[in-house]
């Protein structure tokens, strides 16, 4: 019996002492943040007019150049690292990560928590990484150094999604990456609003593809999109591809960020893009029918000098090339819902200064974004493209002000 004893109780020590050096290690954080900003043009905004985007035309039906303030704490968010736990060399961890703009209509109505990230990561010494689950876009981890909520968007690709991604450290500072992306709180738009049926539809998974190679101070990615969409059961394709290039220079409190993307379409990650249907097969039946992508650029560059005191300026510029083929009329136009489909031009300056007082920042910035809306031709046998202007460049100047604490 005693012998018993001795036997279970050197199994359970050698069990716990497993359990110890392979135990998973949890790193809570998060922080509380209050914007208050001040518009002088209604402009279209996401939740709480947080997530600015453009002013809108003067066809639209708005008050125009009336000034309104906003005060939000909505966008405080919580979330837990986990890491620690290796199982024969694979090295596993995870993220879950939830703020509370969820829940209001407009500007008002009571936040309730969402989900922001969820996923996790398998790790191998041979550089070899694979990430499962909801997580930042991949076009748009490469992100400008603003305050704002948008992050730089519609200038910069943003969105968080389901995905797939797997990367591989090359020699030499190369690094490859492939994921397949799903779609979720981003979708893209078509002919029943913006919804993740269409990639449903589609059955095939939006591709991104990405080389990066960092050589001390410098990061560059060059990197490609690719998304097929049935906007109908059983219908016709419309296939689109995106292409980026990104820059990184870093030294001592200076940092110096570029990146410009090419798409077609882009509207699932918050560009300025949609699709159409084509002229030639308007009269066909809607499962036949083709579509023709709109083309778009977006270039933006952010520079951030400091520490106790930081500054940062944001510059954006996005252009619409209209479609290659033609279409059959605006109204078969799908186009993002942050934007116009007579949008023709739009730039944005955001000068931005940052008291950093330890765990808490106080932040000032200036967004400017003037945009520029033309007439679309929309005849059956002619391109969609936006001509002219309408009411030259309209401007919305954004003050805003964030508080931070982080924990």
């Amino acid at each position: 019996m005693k012998t018993k004893i001795i036997l279970a109780a050197a199994i359970l020590l050698c069990g716990s002492a497993a359990f110890a050096q392979n135990e998973s290690n949890f790193k809570f954080y998060g922080f509380i943040r209050n914007y208050a900003h001040v518009d002088t043009k209604e402009s279209l905004s996401g939740t709480v007019d947080l997530f600015n985007y453009v002013p809108k035309p003067t066809a639209a039906n708005y008050e125009g150049n009336v000034m309104s303030y906003h005060f939000t704490a909505i966008t405080s968010r919580v979330g837990v690292d986990v890491s620690g736990y290796e199982f024969n060399g694979m090295k596993v961890g995870a993220k879950i990560e939830a703020d509370f703009y969820n829940g209001p209509s407009g500007v008002t109505g009571t936040a309730v928590l969402r989900l922001r990230q969820a996923y996790m990561t398998l790790g191998w010494d041979n550089g070899f990484s694979v990430k499962a689950g909801q997580g930042v876009h991949p076009m748009a981890t490469d992100a400008p150094d603003v305050i704002s909520l948008n992050t730089g968007a519609p200038f910069s690709p943003f969105g968080r999604t389901p995905y797939v991604q797997f990367d591989q450290k090359l020699n030499d500072g190369w690094s490859i990456s492939a994921a397949g992306i799903w779609q979720m709180q981003y979708p893209s738009c078509g002919p029943n609003g913006a919804s993740a049926d269409y990639i449903k539809n589609s059955g095939i998974p939006e591709l991104y593809f990405a080389l990066s190679r960092s050589y001390g101070n410098t990061l560059f990615r060059v990197g490609a999109d690719f998304l097929s969409l049935k906007p109908f059961v059983g219908g016709k394709r419309v296939n689109e591809a995106a292409a980026f290039v990104y820059g990184q220079y870093k030294e001592g409190l200076f940092t110096a960020k570029v990146k410009s993307t090419f798409a077609q379409d882009g509207s699932q990650m918050n560009l300025n893009g949609g699709y159409a249907v084509t002229a030639s097969s308007l009269s066909l039946n809607n499962k036949e029918w083709e579509f023709t992508p709109t083309r778009n650029s977006s270039t933006w560059m952010s520079l951030s000098y400091g520490s106790a005191w930081q500054a940062v300026l944001f510059a954006g510029y996005v252009k619409n090339f209209g479609t290659a083929k033609e279409v059959a009329g605006s109204d078969y136009l799908y186009f993002s819902k942050n934007s116009y489909k007579q949008m023709r031009q739009m730039y944005r300056l955001s000068p931005t200064i940052i008291r950093n007082m330890g765990k808490v920042a106080l932040a000032l910035e200036c967004e400017i974004t003037s945009v520029e809306y033309g007439s679309v031709l929309d005849k059956a046998t002619g391109l969609y493209q936006v001509t002219g202007t309408n009411d030259g460049w309209l401007t919305n100047t954004r003050l805003q002000a964030m508080l931070k604490y982080t924990f």
